[in-house]
This record gives C-alpha cells, sequence and structure tokens, in this order.
C-alpha cells in the first residue's frame, strides 16, 4: 500500500512510544501583559507556565511521546499548580522533585507593530536554582532514549552548569541521544558573561543534536564566523559527537509580520524549508522550542530528514497562532497545516 504524505508525517511513532524523552529545566510562571499593553498598563497579568524544556516535553507529549520533566518545584500552591498544568498535557511528572524556595517567574510585555517583545527574568533562589542536583537524570537513563537541556540551565548559577554538564555527560556514556539547545540569554548571565562560552562549550562536546546558528556557535568558539556554512562546518569539525545541527531564520517586518524558514544540517547533507510569511503573530515565544520538539519528534520516529524538517517547521509556524509558551496541538493537526493551504472554516 502507497504510503500518503499524511503517514509520513507520523514516521514510526508508535513503536517508540515505549522510550522516555527526558527534558531537564526550571518550569516557570510567565505573567503577561494582556492585549498587548505596556507591563503593568493596567493592573492585570496573565498567568500560564513556560520554561525551555518544559515547552520541549508538553509539545512532545502532544505529538505522542513519553516525555518526562526533570525539575525542582517549590512546595507550595503555585507549585502544586505547576505539576497539575504538565499533568493536563501528559508530561510525566513523576520525576519531579519538590523543595523549600520560590517559583521561578517571567514577565513579558508582548511586542506588537515597531515595539518588540520584552522578557524580564525573577528567577533568582527559585527551587529549582537552589537544588539542581535533586533534578538528576541518573535514575531514569535506563529507562530512556533521549535526553534535552538548554543553555537556560547552566545560566542559572554555577550549580545548575555542574549539573547540566554532569547531565549530558551521563546521558551520553548511557547510549542515550542527546540535545541541547543553545537559547543564549544575555539578562540570565550577566555577572558570568566571561563562564558562558566555555560552560556551553562543555554541554554541546556531549550532544548529537544542536539547536543554533552561527551566532550560538560563533558565542561558544569564541571566534568570528561569516555565515551559517561556516559555522556548520566548525560545529562539525570541533565537535565529534554531534551528528545533526538544526536552525531557524526570521525576517521581521514588525512585531506581528515576519518571515519564517528552517534548516537542518547533517555531516553530509543540507536540508531547507523555503520561510513562508506570518501575519498576525499572536505569540512568538515559546516557538523555538516547538521547533526543537519537532526535530526530536522525527528523528526519533525515524522519519526521513527532509520530513522532519517540515513537521518541526509547521509546528513551530503554527505555534505563533497559539497565546501562551505550551504547544497543545497533535500531529495530526501539524500535518494538516502542512498539506492543506486552505483557510476557510472547516466545518
Amino acid at each position: 500500500m502507497a504510503r500518503t504524505k499524511s503517514d509520513k508525517y507520523k514516521g514510526k511513532c508508535s513503536e517508540m512510544t515505549n522510550s522516555t524523552i527526558l527534558c531537564m529545566g526550571e518550569l516557570l510562571l510567565r505573567l503577561t501583559a494582556p492585549r498587548q499593553e505596556l507591563l503593568l498598563q493596567s493592573r492585570e497579568l496573565i498567568a500560564s507556565f513556560a520554561g525551555a524544556e518544559a515547552n520541549v516535553a508538553v509539545a512532545l507529549s502532544s505529538f505522542g511521546h513519553h516525555a518526562k520533566l526533570l525539575t525542582v518545584l517549590p512546595e507550595n500552591q503555585i507549585g502544586d499548580a505547576s505539576l497539575a498544568e504538565l499533568r493536563k498535557y501528559g508530561v510525566d511528572t513523576n520525576a519531579i522533585a519538590r523543595a523549600p524556595g520560590r517559583m521561578g517567574l517571567f514577565f513579558l510585555t508582548p511586542g506588537v507593530v515597531r515595539r518588540p517583545s520584552e522578557v524580564e527574568y525573577d528567577r533568582k533562589d527559585s527551587a529549582f536554582a537552589l537544588n539542581p542536583a535533586l533534578a538528576s537524570s541518573t535514575p531514569h537513563l535506563s529507562t530512556a532514549q533521549w535526553f534535552h537541556v538548554s543553555g537556560i540551565t547552566p545560566a542559572l548559577g554555577p550549580a545548575c552548569a555542574i549539573t547540566t554538564v554532569a547531565a549530558v555527560k551521563a546521558a551520553r556514556q548511557a547510549g542515550l541521544e542527546v540535545s541541547f539547545d543553545g537559547n543564549y540569554r544575555s539578562k540570565l548571565w550577566q555577572g558570568r558573561e566571561g563562564q558562558a562560552p566555555a560552560i556551553l562549550k562543555s554541554v554541546l562536546e556531549h550532544a548529537t543534536t544542536f539547536f543554533g546558528d552561527e551566532r550560538d556557535i560563533a558565542l561558544i568558539l569564541q571566534r568570528p564566523i561569516k555565515d551559517r556554512s561556516e559555522a556548520v562546518e566548525l560545529a562539525f569539525n570541533d565537535f565529534p559527537a554531534l551528528q545533526t545541527i538544526a536552525c531557524t531564520s526570521r525576517s521581521q517586518a514588525s512585531a506581528s509580520q515576519q518571515a519564517y524558514g528552517a534548516e537542518l544540517f547533517t555531516r553530509k547533507e543540507r536540508f531547507a524549508v523555503t520561510a513562508i510569511e506570518l501575519s498576525g503573530i499572536v505569540d512568538r515565544i515559546g516557538t523555538g522550542d516547538v521547533f526543537a520538539a519537532g526535530i526530536i519528534h522525527g528523528l526519533v520516529s525515524r522519519m526521513s530528514l527532509q520530513d522532519t524538517l517540515e513537521f518541526a517547521h509547521a509546528a513551530a509556524c503554527m505555534k505563533h497562532s497559539i497565546p501562551g509558551d505550551f504547544f497543545p496541538c497533535g500531529i495530526i493537526v501539524v500535518q494538516t497545516a502542512i498539506k492543506n493551504s486552505n483557510l476557510d472554516v472547516n466545518r
């Protein structure tokens, strides 16, 4: 029987759901100014949950995978609520530790017209930042096939950096695939900027899949790089474990009208998706995490690399239409967006 276009985006996911994808990082409370207002222009804030690795876990769960989040939540009502939110999206919370401390926060001022979005962090002394070792992956490696982390976690402090490097090293020694999203956040590295390149390099040394572009690679290697092709070549040369690099491109006419494309590289091949215009953007925060989840989905499901990139790109494009960090749409919704350009009402 011929394989349909719809089927190809499912790959062999049904065969892989018994294997766990571990995502390690801090879960945050996100507080967003409503109606494209400035922060505290009115006395309202929209509360939701977020966090780079949690975003990946939610998207992967929506794609049908067994995604387990490794994090530390405070022993209070906000921690309870965040745990319930993860469970609502099907994320495995059995490995989540609880500890004294507070919930990490970030405040988002949404961008509109020529005003860009703005993020303010309030994460110091969070339960996760104070106790990162409680999010250890070691007890869970034997039942997992993939480990994911981002550059945000080691930015949270020296203990978080040590925990991150140890986690990716242990994952590789256990035979897991390791994905690393560079996610350099200058505000989180303040006071430790000079340490960032060496720490991120120590993480990337153990990664098999890297989500990052020429800016990330130039930062990690501490050298000028003229373009993406040179960056990819240098990364593959300097990091022997690395097998796949995936990145996106974005041009911006305004905060709500942008063009979004994507590329995927192996040591021998390059794959690309032509940038498409996105207008009326609702929320772009978390799109990179959805892209990463789409790539992981395709690789775990053994889809072709071109199909993998198309799926990840489509999911990330769709995320621009969904408020909040989390992406609750499943495979069928994403593949429908890929094959169907009809924007009429579905009845």
